[in-house]
């Protein structure tokens, strides 16, 4: 029945636009609820593919509308690439065929130059989550992705396990009190940090406008994948990382841009859709020319939301710590989903890690595994192959709704106690379950990446509190 369509079923046949999904859904629900879902996505295909013939239909001419574009008429659709480019694939036993595929698809523009997936791959929105693509002169908004500078940072103090053990409800009451995660969801007392006070904020009507949501979100963590966790660093000596070989007391964090970055996100992915001249099911696709205005204030914005992802991460660490008086002794952190400017075989090019590390020569970065499973602290190999880029974590092998109905909260809970883990918040679309083995993605990556240390999860806090 049409009343039981949902977003996901828009999602599947390339359509992202919330309003347009809205609008359909409204229309579909009260004049062809006896249609099944099969024939009114076909019937919503239809129209986005010819929406002229509906136009002066006495139903449909509102989501025909949604589609049409006079002015696009007058173009030609832009030729997509016929010869192949550069594909390097890593771990390619653990990457389903529907993430591969979309990481082709992605390969048909013509501003692409080079491509890399990574072993923790997996079907995402524009790109698979794991995908690089690396363009010239121009950035596609959708293939950063809505969580704008999502990144992972760990700071490491000069504590001992034995100390941690001591004190672990202090530890576990440091995190209930100093994080907030999901939607709408703050912190619960003012902060300042230099970032609300830059001029940038100013430059445009959408940055003015989002400074106040930024201020009210800062320090805070998004929900899904996002955490705050305490657990116990084992370190190699290194002298990138620069302290001794041993154990320590470690905070680690995973999260993004909040709101502020997700409004960027959105408003400049519709102006790249709505400028492109793609076929219709790449028009998510659709890029900005960095030589360009909207190019040029993607770009600013982009790097703006990817300091204030870093500006919370920042606070998170400060106030989650502050009350045990602990010493910070080193801190590695990194993002991913973003781009960056850098020389790939000899160009500039613009890279776009979609939930992928940097990982160029001597850089250090963070790859985490699940709610129980150790993470890996890395250092970059620089490997041209990889685009320098390597996995951003294990990477999902269910898809929620499956997870859930795989496993039970009971399982769950066994699992957290064998591995000697306290979880606050979390849900069973987010067990260790969900997840691909990263001992085993590691294994497709040691041209990549050099391991250096260990993080093992003790006190985890992710949204939905029980």
């Amino acid at each position: 029945m049409a009343n039981k369509l949902r977003s996901k079923d828009f999602n599947k046949i390339e359509i992202f636009c919330n309003k347009t999904i809205s609008l359909a859904m409204s229309i579909l629900k009260k004049h062809y609820k006896r249609n099944s879902i099969k024939e009114n996505l076909d019937l919503i295909k239809k129209i986005r593919e010819s929406p002229k013939e509906f136009i002066n239909h006495n139903v449909l001419n509102a989501i025909a509308m949604e589609f049409y574009n006079p002015d696009s008429v007058k173009q030609k659709p832009i030729a997509l690439n016929s010869e192949e480019v550069e594909l390097n694939v890593f771990g390619r036993p653990l990457i389903k065929s529907n993430a591969y595929q979309q990481m082709k698809t992605a390969m048909k523009l013509p501003i692409v130059c080079k491509a890399a997936l990574m072993p923790d791959s997996h079907l995402g929105y524009g790109l698979p989550i794991g995908g690089v693509l690396a363009t010239t002169n121009t950035v596609i908004p959708f293939a950063i992705g809505m969580d704008i500078g999502c990144r992972m940072s760990l700071t490491i103090y000069e504590a001992t396990e034995r100390f941690f053990k001591m004190h672990e409800h202090k530890f576990k009451q440091s995190i209930k009190d100093n994080t907030a995660f999901g939607l709408a969801k703050i912190i619960g007392y003012n902060q300042e940090h230099e970032f609300l006070d830059r001029d940038v904020f100013s430059e445009t009507a959408l940055l003015k406008k989002l400074k106040s949501k930024a201020a009210k979100q800062l320090g805070s963590s998004g929900s899904g994948n996002h955490f705050v966790e305490w657990g116990i660093v084992e370190l190699k000596e290194d002298e990138k990382v620069g302290l001794p070989a041993g154990k320590y007391i470690g905070l680690l964090a995973h999260s993004g841009s909040r709101g502020f970055g997700a409004s960027i996100a959105k408003f400049y992915s519709d102006l790249a859709k709505n400028e492109s001249m793609l076929p219709h099911n790449m028009r998510h696709l659709g890029w900005l020319d960095l030589d360009k205005p909207n190019g040029q204030e993607y770009w600013r914005s982009m790097n703006l939301a990817g300091d204030f992802a870093s500006a919370c991460h920042d606070q998170i660490h400060k106030n989650v710590a502050k009350d045990l008086g602990l010493k910070a002794i080193c801190k590695i952190e990194n993002h991913h989903n973003f781009a960056w400017k850098e020389m790939v075989d000899g160009k500039e090019l613009i890279v776009h890690r979609k939930g992928a590390t940097p990982a160029g020569k001597n850089v250090l970065g963070i790859i985490p595994g699940s709610m129980t499973d150790p993470g890996f602290i890395v250092k970059g190999k620089g490997n041209v192959a990889s685009i320098s880029s390597a996995s951003h974590g294990a990477g999902r092998k269910h898809s929620r709704k499956e997870t859930v109905s795989r496993n039970t909260k009971s399982e769950m809970r066994k699992k957290l106690k064998q591995k000697n883990v306290s979880l606050i918040g979390g849900a069973l679309d987010e067990s260790p379950f969900a997840y691909k083995s990263l001992e085993q993605v590691m294994s497709f990556q040691s041209e990549l990446v050099e391991t250096v240390g260990k993080f093992i999860p003790r006190i985890v806090r992710m949204d939905r509190d029980k």
